[in-house]
């Protein structure tokens, strides 16, 4: 039973990047990345974040931009364990809000540059069913009570999670052309890590006869018969054996003396009393507040006016939380911890080519060291590092407009050991598409949507229940996501 509740608990650390990028990184930071997906070799204004070394490729003056994105995912995990009440539990994410912006200032050879945006996380999920690896012990609680000889019919609990992460992250950076070829760029990024949950498991119960039964409460009655029946043996000679039908009423082979009856009753009362205390309501209510900073390097070339290249690398983000606990009904999230949360450093690198005057192709590559990463020993679970490769296209219809659209793969390298239904890492392939519309030489919109389906991913478990082998099941690992977004552009010139 314990072990029921902890798992529900454990859930709430599991808002890792629902979005585009690694496995905690956020890629998606503006709306021209959403309509292309292939920016790292970007000299608009938000190279501050793909290609900071570009911005120098700008004209002379200010530029501002702002994005927001909406975005919408569904998680699905599918457990076959036969006891439970239902195989699939979905989570829905939804993130209506998640702004990103930038600011250049540009001068000659210099260029200065600002960024903001949610960094990892920035979503809210939320499970009104909980998951099946904290349920698949509740769905137990029958078959163990029928071991004890007491036959219910079902089960139910009232479980419920609502967690919101998101780390803010604010970059600053400065760029020199050192030619009109090669220009570098040095960086920081601060990371202002928050997650907030909020949860609850009530009204454990089962189905005896019809009526619904909270286990706490038949728990505690059979702690109140056991140790009544160990008070009534403890009062007899402790070697004097117990009549036949006594023995027999209670369950107990013949020849059993009161000393050994009351003995195994006071162990009964004991385990009833503490299962009856862990199947109560329990109840939530954390913060975890932490601090980092990512030092970050870029190169930008341009050997012509057709091509250019851009690289980058950002340092690891030493992250570490610490628990603020407003209300802990299990003690495991003691008000003040502090844990590792690191961000994996990142390496990525980016190709523009005009095959055109009025088309454009690119191409990106992004390398996450995730095995890195101190995560509290989940890095121990990844086999590889997950990278990304995307392909992108800028079709200028007009002077006025252009189309542009991207696809994207996404190689994850977690083992088999690091998925769980709480925290899961798959596979993908993204397309996206959209426009940007020069509304004069002042302003540009742009509009884009992509859309990512991911590769299912699935794991045996093995389900005991004391010593009892219960079989091996298969748990299945899902999710789609769709977002669309909307960017303004601002140029003030010199």
């Amino acid at each position: 039973m314990k072990k029921t509740i902890l798992f529900g608990i454990f859930y709430l650390m599991a808002v890792p990047s629902i979005f585009a990028g690694g496995i905690l990184t956020n890629a998606n930071q503006s709306a021209q990345y959403v309509r292309m997906l292939s920016r790292n070799a970007s000299v608009q204004v938000d190279a501050v974040y793909f290609n900071p070394a570009g911005v120098v490729k700008m004209e002379d003056g200010f530029h501002f931009a702002l994005n927001n994105q909406s975005i919408f995912q569904t998680k699905t995990i599918e457990n076959r364990f036969p006891l439970l009440n239902a195989s699939i539990y979905k989570g829905d994410v939804s993130v209506p809000v998640f702004p990103t912006g930038f600011a250049v200032y540009k001068k000659d050879k210099l260029a200065l540059s600002f960024g903001f945006g949610p960094n990892s996380g920035g979503g809210t999920a939320e499970y009104n069913t909980g998951l099946p690896s904290f349920e698949t012990s509740i769905a137990q609680i029958p078959l163990s009570l029928k071991a004890s000889g007491i036959e219910t019919d079902a089960y139910s609990a009232d479980l419920y999670f609502n967690g919101e992460s998101v780390f803010w992250g604010g970059q600053l950076n400065m760029s020199w052309a050192f030619s009109e070829v090669v220009s570098g760029a040095v960086g920081v990024r601060v990371i202002l890590a928050g997650n907030d949950y909020q949860g609850h498991i009530k009204g454990v119960s089962v189905i005896k006869d019809g009526e619904s039964i909270l286990v706490s409460d038949l728990m505690t009655g059979l702690a109140a018969q056991a140790s009544a029946g160990a008070t009534a043996f403890s009062q007899q000679p402790a070697n004097g054996q117990m009549p036949a039908a006594m023995a027999a009423q209670y369950g107990f082979p013949s020849g059993t003396t009161f000393g050994q009856a009351a003995a195994v009753m006071s162990a009964k009362a004991a385990q009833a009393t503490a299962s009856a205390a862990s199947a109560r309501d329990r109840q939530v209510d954390l913060k975890q507040k932490g601090t980092g900073f990512t030092p970050i390097i870029g190169l930008n070339i341009q050997p012509d006016e057709k091509l250019n290249i851009g690289l980058k690398y950002e340092f690891k983000t030493k992250l570490e939380m610490e628990n603020h606990t407003e209300k802990d009904d299990l003690g495991v999230y003691p008000d003040g911890d502090k844990f590792r949360n690191d961000l994996p450093a990142i390496f990525t690198a980016g190709v523009d080519y005009k095959l055109l005057n009025n088309l454009k192709i690119s191409g990106s590559f992004n390398h996450y060291f995730d095995q890195s990463a101190n995560m509290e020993g989940k890095e121990d679970e990844i086999d590889k590092n997950l990278y990304e490769l995307a392909l992108g296209m800028e079709y200028q219809l007009t002077e006025k407009t252009a189309v542009s659209a991207g696809i994207m793969h996404s190689e994850t390298g977690v083992g088999q050991g690091y998925q769980t239904d709480i925290s899961y890492s798959l596979s993908s392939n993204t397309v996206g598409f959209g426009m940007q519309f020069h509304i004069n030489e002042r302003f540009d919109l742009d509009l884009g949507g992509l859309f990512t389906v991911y590769k299912p991913s699935d794991k045996e478990i093995t389900y005991k229940n004391g010593n009892k082998n219960l079989g091996t099941y298969k748990e299945i690992y899902s999710k789609t996501n769709l977002d669309f977004a909307i960017g303004l552009t601002y140029h003030l010139f010199n």
